[in-house]
């Protein structure tokens, strides 16, 4: 494979056009990874939240605090490179042009809940969110909480960017992934429908919480992007449905931007592009996001309200547009019929770059893993400059 991640950033930075087309998700589920890899990764202890990426979160600060008179220290070391090698053979093996590092979750919560995995790729497990309970739901629980220390985020994040650098080959660059973004870890551990109410019954809370949360995500983004091998920084927030976003756009300018703002500021002191991810259909603040918010590549989009080629004509000429092969489409649609919508779209967002391709939110362990190689086929194919029909 020829990957080198100068492809993605001539994208990220709008560039022109690269030699072809690349390829960009957020991340891929562990389940997807052993599938096209054929290896198992290692089995990890219980993560604070058990979920989809929990068997890729290496490392928490609690065990990170511990390690250095850990006595299976060896031991932890050696599943994080393990785990690292089997996450960079996939991404490469597929053409992507650099390796996910996912950073460990700070933020403890129990309000989650279980139910059986019926994805043709399944886990034994899949967690959700409870939206009618919080880990913290009152001002009592806000300071009874263990909230992170900057200094354990530091050290874990060095210690596993160490591990991941070491076995990357040349051109090849790490896109750190935050645990979560700034609107959703506030909601993660208030729970949607506490947080709904706080917005007008306890609005100091609200702040409060933001104050606490902004901060770390924003260390994240400082710490992780000023690394040499690190090529980009992206962080998931999601933050509507299919017709708008999930509170009010003077709600996010307020509570959420602001810290958005300093995430970007903080990657852009580095030198290093910021991918927002975020499901929703967002046009109504998306020039808050592109003109206040300063990001440089949107990720996330679906056919039925906020679709990628809509958002490539519209914004293409002011943030790269990333992904957007629609979710149902990797599902269940027939491979034929697959193939001729993948052609389209990179027919409609290529020219002129600005695009990478890849699915509409992540590599899922429900999409039809056959439909998902068929995707890069068609991009290695069809993708390649100057574009041809």
């Amino acid at each position: 494979m020829d990957n080198n991640f100068d492809r993605l950033e001539t994208v990220l930075r709008l560039e022109g056009e690269p030699d072809r087309i690349p390829f960009y998700d957020l991340f891929a589920d562990p389940e997807v990874i052993e599938a096209v890899t054929g290896q198992r990764l290692p089995a990890q202890s219980p993560s604070q939240v058990e979920g989809t990426e929990s068997r890729m979160v290496t490392l928490s600060s609690d065990q990170v605090r511990s390690i250095a008179g850990a006595e299976d220290q060896q031991k932890i070391m050696r599943d994080i490179e393990r785990s690292f090698k089997v996450q960079a053979d996939f991404y490469l093996r597929l053409g992507y042009d650099y390796v996910v590092l996912h950073l460990p979750s700070p933020f403890p919560r129990w309000n989650v809940l279980l139910a059986d995995d019926t994805a043709p790729l399944t886990r034994r497990k899949r967690t959700w969110q409870n939206e009618n309970r919080g880990t913290i739901e009152s001002r009592e629980d806000f300071k009874r909480y263990c909230w992170p220390d900057l200094d354990e985020i530091e050290c874990a994040c060095t210690l596993l960017l160490s591990v991941m650098k070491r076995i990357l080959p040349q051109g090849v660059k790490i896109i750190p992934l935050t645990p979560g973004g700034v609107l959703e870890n506030v909601m993660w551990l208030m729970g949607a429908v506490n947080f709904f109410k706080a917005l007008y019954t306890d609005r100091s809370l609200i702040e409060d919480m933001f104050q606490k949360i902004g901060p770390v995500i924003s260390f994240y983004c400082d710490i992780c992007s000023e690394d040499e091998s690190v090529g980009a920084m992206s962080m998931g927030d999601d933050m509507g449905y299919k017709t708008g976003p999930m509170i009010h756009p003077d709600y996010l300018r307020r509570y959420v931007f602001p810290w958005h703002k300093r995430c970007v500021e903080n990657v852009h002191r580095h030198g290093k592009p910021f991918i927002l991810h975020s499901c929703g259909n967002l046009k109504i603040v998306m020039n808050d996001l592109i003109e206040y918010v300063g990001i440089d590549a949107k990720h996330s989009y679906e056919d039925t309200s906020y679709p990628v080629t809509e958002y490539k004509r519209l914004y293409g000429d002011r943030i790269a547009v990333l992904g957007g092969v629609d979710m149902d489409k990797l599902t269940r649609a027939p491979l034929k019929d697959f193939e001729g919508y993948v052609r389209n779209i990179i027919y409609e967002c290529a020219p002129g770059g600005g695009y990478a391709l890849g699915c509409g939110n992540t590599a899922a362990n429900y999409i039809r893993l056959e439909n998902y190689l068929t995707m890069f086929s068609i991009g290695r194919r069809y993708g390649r400059y100057p574009l041809k029909r």
